[in-house]
């Protein structure tokens, strides 16, 4: 039976009721313009899956606090900042199936609503006086920014092999999860060792979590990104880099000539897909997300068990199950 993330909130749902109040109301502005854009992007927000995170891990180590409301709430405030710019960087006007920030208000204002939040972000921790937060976090999005740009100088190049592409999902994606997993475990322990249980969790499903999107890239289904898109934005993911080791030398430059010249051609776009699936390329990226899978399941055990723990095994399976 597929599970629903309704099912795997109940117990934290009265938390994240508290939560949602609290986040709309850290996102209000007296400026119109910026009041009206974080209006925007509250009313359109998308699974919350990393305040879960943030709720379920503080309940792993201990009880629900007020510091874990300001964890939630700066994760999920940084985690939109990042997002808004994103869609700068990548020339993306559609987020879960509405307009960007940048497509309706322009690459300056998006520019400068994400720079907004992420003051904002850094303001909630220093008035709350949770700087062990504000140092995950600001570590966090240092790691975020230099993935980024790794991912974009290797794009250049498409010298990407797979312990860089690992590096870089690390830095780009996982290092969010695992800091929301850090900073929930923070407000209700004291506990290194358990905090670092929490965050290398957190690592281990981020991972699983980005080589799931990077396969939507090759599926046939219906799902929140077009097919190809990975392969139209030069970016070299998992599936691709292990095709690339196993096709011959002339289907390898035919490749590399496509994503480099043609990846807006959609025929051509298709061949390297189709060229994917049958070289077992697909295969071979849902081994290592179920490897990952495993790891985060093995470390998630060493918590005692709890409803709070069966939740997030939940959302474990959930990340790696999810149709979009």
């Amino acid at each position: 039976m597929e599970l629903s993330l309704d099912q795997i909130k109940k117990p934290i749902e009265k938390e994240l009721d508290e939560f949602e109040v609290r986040f709309k109301k850290s996102m209000q502005s007296k400026a119109p313009l910026l009041d009206r854009i974080t209006h925007y992007i509250v009313s359109r927000k998308g699974k919350q899956m990393r305040p879960m995170f943030v709720f379920l891990s503080a309940k792993l180590c201990g009880e629900v606090v007020e510091a874990t409301y300001v964890a939630a709430s700066l994760v999920e405030i940084l985690h939109t900042a990042t997002l808004v710019h994103d869609d700068v960087v990548d020339e993306s006007y559609k987020r879960r199936g509405f307009f960007s920030i940048n497509a309706l208000w322009k690459n300056k204002i998006a520019v400068l609503v994400g720079d907004y939040l992420l003051a904002k972000g850094l303001l909630l921790s220093v008035e709350n006086q949770q700087y062990k937060l504000l140092q995950i976090l600001s570590n966090t999005i240092r790691e975020m920014s230099e993935g980024e740009l790794l991912q974009l100088e290797k794009a250049r190049r498409l010298d990407i092999k797979e312990d860089i592409y690992f590096e870089i999902i690390r830095q780009k994606t996982a290092s969010l999860i695992s800091s929301a997993c850090a900073c929930g475990a923070t407000t209700t322990t004291q506990d290194d060792a358990l905090i670092e249980r929490a965050k290398m969790m957190g690592e281990k499903i981020g991972i699983a979590f980005q080589i799931k999107d990077d396969l939507f890239d090759y599926e046939e289904a219906e799902i929140g990104k077009p097919r190809g898109i990975d392969i139209k934005e030069r970016k070299l993911t998992l599936p691709l880099i292990y095709t690339l080791g196993k096709v011959t030398s002339g289907e390898k430059k035919q490749i590399i000539n496509i994503i480099k010249n043609e990846n807006q051609n959609m025929d051509k776009v298709r061949w390297v897909i189709d060229l994917v699936r049958k070289s077992g390329g697909m295969d071979y990226a849902a081994k290592r997300m179920n490897e990952y899978r495993e790891e985060a399941l093995r470390i998630l055990h060493q918590f005692p068990e709890s409803d709070s723990r069966k939740s997030v095994e939940q959302l474990i399976e959930f990340t790696i199950s999810r149709k979009m």
